[in-house]
């Protein structure tokens, strides 16, 4: 038998942790009847930060590890495609295009791993100490925190000043005032307190496109996965790809509604942007997508095609 190590940054009582990646360890070692065993490791108790976990994975550190490519700006570009502004609202059809596309036009960003799932979570939106967000206007001069290059653009392109920051690092943050407000999807709220610290909270109409969403890799190391005898490579490759991907999508979506919750039972405010603000937030942040192509052209690679 086998035990595999899984990292990630995530915290042991969040959404991801114990509805995704503990629910997917369990079933593979179901199925492999013992024979694959995990040890998990939620919160970087291995060591190193969330920005390391993609190079503990190709490096043999660690076996597994669940991360955000745009925690290494610029590393893998082409992926950042999903990060552009009103991409999509459903997280489990996303996630499932993420998987076809990276097989697709760009599997070597990810050579040096073997990936087992690639996905998106929910819809992102603004959470603010102290001033509510009820149009691009008021985003004006204040600190957000985003995760990844696109969405740190995004956040410029509306007004606000942008600070890139791992997730973890949030409530710190927020309570030392380093940034005003952050953007999340609602999902993962409870586990950085974001609800205590925050008192506005301001999200798109439902069925409008998305303020963002970020992309997120599980992902083995390549020696590793080569090393497994036949019928248990079989079992990883039964709970990896598409299908895989779409899961825990559509997992990490359904977070919202009690992440959402958490809000409203303190008595925060939500405000839901108009047609016409959310028209006036897609005009504004326009013109990222035709930087991306830019950017991807000057790299070589069919910019157009790739957004398309």
């Amino acid at each position: 038998s086998v035990t595999l190590k899984f990292h990630t940054f995530m915290a042991p009582l969040s959404n991801v942790w114990l509805s995704m990646h503990k629910p997917w360890m369990e079933k593979v070692e179901k199925e492999s009847g013992g024979r694959i065993k995990f040890e998990g490791y939620p919160a970087m108790q291995l060591g190193g930060t969330p920005v390391q976990l993609y190079d503990q994975a190709r490096d043999g550190v660690v076996d597994i590890v669940w991360t955000l490519p745009g925690n290494t700006a610029g590393r893998f570009p082409r992926v950042e495609v999903f990060e552009l502004p009103f991409m999509m609202n459903n997280a489990e059809a996303t996630s499932k295009a993420f998987w076809e596309y990276v097989q697709t036009y760009c599997a070597d960003e990810f050579k040096d791993t073997h990936p087992i799932a690639l996905q998106v979570h929910g819809p992102g939106m603004f959470h603010t100490v102290g001033k509510p967000i009820r149009s691009a206007a008021d985003l004006k001069g204040l600190k957000m925190r985003g995760p990844t290059r696109q969405v740190t653009k995004l956040l410029a392109s509306v007004g606000a000043a942008p600070v890139g920051m791992p997730l973890p690092q949030i409530p710190d943050a927020l309570s030392k005032g380093t940034v005003d407000g952050c953007v999340i999807p609602w999902e993962v709220v409870p586990s950085v307190k974001v609800h205590e610290l925050c008192k506005f909270h301001s999200e798109f109409p439902a069925g409008s496109p998305a303020l963002y969403t970020t992309t997120f890799v599980m992902t083995m190391n390549k020696a590793r996965y080569d090393s497994l005898a036949p019928d248990l490579k079989k079992i990883i490759d039964a709970n990896s790809g598409m299908g895989a991907s779409a899961w825990l999508g559509k997992i990490q979506q359904g977070g919202d509604i009690p992440g959402r919750k958490v809000a409203v039972d303190r008595a925060n405010t939500i405000y839901t942007f108009t047609k016409e603000q959310t028209d006036e937030f897609i005009r504004l942040s326009s013109k990222i997508d035709d930087e991306w192509v830019a950017d991807m052209d000057k790299r070589g690679h069919n910019g157009r095609q790739l957004l398309q």
